[in-house]
């Protein structure tokens, strides 16, 4: 079905709510997701955004609770050395900034369902997004972070550049720059540094976790405008 014309938020919220409940029993009786959602989505006869926003979202308990278990609080990553997944962490900020909405997924972990990251182009915003990145960073007073950002994405190395010289004051050591192989990278690393992403593929791979979204919404009073399906039952 078309996407000519998305509803806004809160109505995007109130339809997905019964589709998001029956995937869940599907998937709490052995469905693969792959297929529950596509099964529940033609039958309701969502969007291909409506579908897009239920993949973000919606997990099985099984997942959900072993995601959960791997994320720290903020407030606990004093001395801490991180590896931030750039874009992950930054397209959402920026999205936030620009006032899309932001939801709590079943996992715990915050994400943007606005579908651009390989669309993705740096921008005024985007430079913003990485000022308040960075000072979140800095307020969760780590010893070290690292930034990486997808080489094939475009301006990563001038964006990777911009990080460097506004992290030259910060108190932690910092670093940023781009890769091949980010989802690669982050997986090794997981075993000793704590990653800073939402992307589940590598929450599912990595030891320990930190919502750097969430961190910089609680910071900034945001926290409350953040949406949500209906609770897992």
């Amino acid at each position: 079905m078309s996407d000519a014309h998305p509803l806004p938020a809160n109505k995007l919220k109130e339809k997905l709510s019964e589709p998001a409940i029956d995937i869940r029993y599907l998937l709490s009786r052995g469905y693969v997701r792959k297929t529950a959602i596509t099964f529940v989505s033609n039958h309701y006869r969502l969007t291909e955004h409506e579908r897009h926003v239920l993949a973000r979202l919606v997990f099985s308990n099984e997942t959900a609770d072993s995601r959960s278990k791997k994320k720290l609080v903020c407030s606990h990553l004093e001395g801490c050395d991180v590896l931030v997944d750039g874009y992950n962490v930054i397209i959402t900020i920026e999205s936030s900034l620009k006032n899309e909405p932001i939801w709590s997924a079943d996992d715990g972990f915050l994400r943007d369902t606005s579908g651009i990251f390989r669309n993705h182009r740096v921008t005024d915003t985007t430079y913003m997004a990485v000022d308040e990145m960075l000072a979140t960073l800095s307020n969760l007073k780590l010893r070290s972070a690292t930034i990486l950002l997808d080489s094939q994405m475009s301006n990563s190395g001038k964006l990777a550049q911009f990080i460097l010289e506004k992290a030259e004051s910060n108190d932690f050591k910092t670093d940023a720059r781009t890769s091949k192989h980010v989802d690669f990278d982050l997986k090794e690393a997981g075993t000793h540094a704590v990653i800073a992403t939402a992307d589940g593929i590598i929450v599912d791979a990595v030891e320990k976790v930190v919502d750097i979204t969430e961190c910089w919404m609680k910071l900034n009073g945001k926290i409350d405008g953040v949406l949500a399906l209906k609770t897992r039952s």
